[in-house]
């Protein structure tokens, strides 16, 4: 047995440390006194307790802190040793916390679904990975049954249709196990994922279509005003909640009855980010009649206790009359994470950069020149300009879209991997010159280059232009390019040794040509851009 070491031999008594800490919580300290009940019955990790209690992990982390003496702890985890076990369910009084929980509502129908949940499950593992820059954290397989139950306990769902508005989860999948009467649609901007829920749809016969939709600039006309309830798990940011619920209003179609549901967590330790959001959420003239706390449980999140509230949403008549100008100037930057957090913030063209782009979209005849997208630092004389929202929503705007021949430039820099093909499909040009991130989606190796350039065959013969390796000597990198593009016409290749001679009688500073891009002066990189233009025109 292992004996406890209390103050009288100089160490602190994680019972009276661990008390002094949960009285702190005051009227709230109900979860945290549900952790220790949870620590007296069963060893857990600091995620698994997170998950289970519902608190913030550096809520979690100082609990454990507080009783670290009284713990039995291992690889597997923790849990209050057997000999100190009582003595911490009287001082919490975890009798009293057993007796007075409610009972879950949907503990007996949850209890007959296991073999969905354990369907769910293996969904959710063989699903695509979970890509972080746009927020995705999975929801346990058991909250996605849960929530369908509560769905189907609370509106009648055979024949009508619901809309996901985003669909990590596979809320789509459950719900349609559930009531195969119900029609689902599915938007979402991770194509992978809509392949993946289709296919799966197709293989059980569930009625559910899935469409490709970025909301920041929309939804398809065909998932407007055709659904009559709207569930959504959107980025925890106020501009993502409002966009993913403003669009899930523009798609009901039932104004009177219609509802949106959504899951929606922010960590007790920071209410005002929570209060953000809820102004938010009013700012579209939507009712609350209902929040559940910590309905929804993921792996991971662990900021927000793994757990989110599920609110039932009820639009009013004012929501629709407003919709469109809450709508009107969407942020591109919506999420927590990555580029595209709000702290990314969408950045401006080197003029150089832009300029390269710019020359390439409009070759050597003349024509009418459209910039699209943000971003560009000036649009030249004679060209015209369009966001990215009206490109997507109507192709070319008038009275350019008209003009012959028409040159399109399009800044994509934080295209997170969709919108080049869509570039491609929206825009009818004699010559369009795309900027990408290098890393894109589609140009990471050849056999996405193969598809997307098969894809787009029918309208654009593609060539597909990498930027300069920003760690390599840049004589090599110009040579290799020189070689590559050579190699995309007919007739003889081009040897090294020629590429190194037109390379030479171009650059004026032979130094540049062994150094890294990365450790040149602005002023140079902005010179061998114009000078690796100009080895290229000496090509044809």
């Amino acid at each position: 047995m292992v004996e406890n070491r209390g103050a009288d031999e100089g160490f602190p008594d994680s019972l009276d440390a661990v008390a002094e800490m949960v009285a702190e919580f005051g009227v709230g300290k109900r979860r945290l006194r549900e952790a220790l009940a949870i620590l007296t019955e069963r060893r857990q990790t600091v995620e698994s307790l997170v998950r289970a209690s519902a608190l913030p992990r550096r809520t979690v982390e100082s609990l454990l802190r507080a009783a670290d003496r009284d713990l039995d702890s291992n690889a597997d985890g923790a849990l209050i040793r057997a000999d100190r076990a009582a003595a911490y369910r009287d001082r919490f009084a975890i009798g009293q916390l057993r007796r007075s929980q409610v009972t879950d509502p949907l503990e007996t129908q949850l209890a007959a679904r296991r073999a969905l949940i354990a369907q769910i499950d293996a969904d959710i593992t063989a699903a695509p990975a979970a890509r972080d820059a746009m927020d995705h954290v999975a929801a346990t397989a058991e909250t996605v049954v849960r929530r369908a139950l509560w769905l189907n306990a609370t509106f009648d769902l055979a024949g009508s249709r619901l809309l996901c508005i985003g669909d990590h989860d596979l809320s789509s999948l459950a719900i349609s196990a559930l009531v195969p009467e119900l029609a689902v649609t599915v938007l979402d901007v991770d194509e992978q994922l809509l392949e993946f829920i289709g296919s799966r749809a197709a293989r059980r016969g569930y009625s559910i279509q899935c469409w490709y939709a970025d909301f920041r600039f929309g939804i398809p006309g065909i998932a407007a005003e055709s659904a009559d309830l709207v569930l959504t798990d959107p980025p925890y940011t106020p501009e993502g909640v409002q966009l993913f619920l403003g669009r899930g209003a523009q798609g009901l179609r039932d104004r009177t009855h219609g509802r949106l549901v959504m899951a929606y967590g922010f960590s007790p330790l920071h209410p005002a980010l929570g209060l953000k959001v809820q102004r938010a959420v009013q700012e579209l003239d939507l009712v609350a009649e209902a929040i559940l706390p910590a309905f929804n449980r993921y792996h991971g999140a662990q900021a927000v206790g793994s757990a989110s509230d599920l609110y039932l949403l009820r639009p009013t008549a004012r929501t629709f009359r407003i919709l469109g100008k809450k709508l009107a100037s969407v942020a591109v930057n919506i999420y927590t994470h990555g580029g595209q957090s709000l702290e990314g913030g969408p950045g401006t063209l080197d003029p150089g950069v832009a300029g390269a782009v710019i020359r390439i979209a409009a070759g050597a005849e003349d024509g009418t020149l459209l910039l699209a997208g943000a971003g560009w630092p000036t649009v030249p004389d004679g060209a015209s300009a369009s966001d990215l929202a009206s490109l997507f929503g109507s192709g070319v705007p008038a009275p350019a879209g008209r003009e012959r021949p028409l040159r399109v430039a399009v800044n994509l820099a934080d295209d997170p991997g969709p919108w080049l093909l869509r570039v491609l499909l929206a825009v009818n040009a004699d010559r369009l010159a795309v900027l990408v991130p290098n890393n894109h989606p589609d140009l990471a190796s050849q056999e996405p280059q193969r598809a997307l350039t098969s894809l787009a065959a029918p309208k654009y013969s593609l060539r597909l232009r990498r930027s300069t390796p920003a760690h390599g000597k840049v004589g090599n990198v110009w040579r290799e390019a020189l070689i590559r593009h050579h190699a995309e016409r007919p007739g003889e290749p081009l040897t090294r040794n020629e590429a190194r001679s037109l390379i030479a009688g171009t650059a004026t500073e032979p130094a540049w040509l062994d150094a890294r891009l990365i450790d040149l002066p602005r002023h140079a990189i902005r010179t061998l851009l114009s000078e690796a233009e100009a080895s290229v025109e000496a090509l044809a």
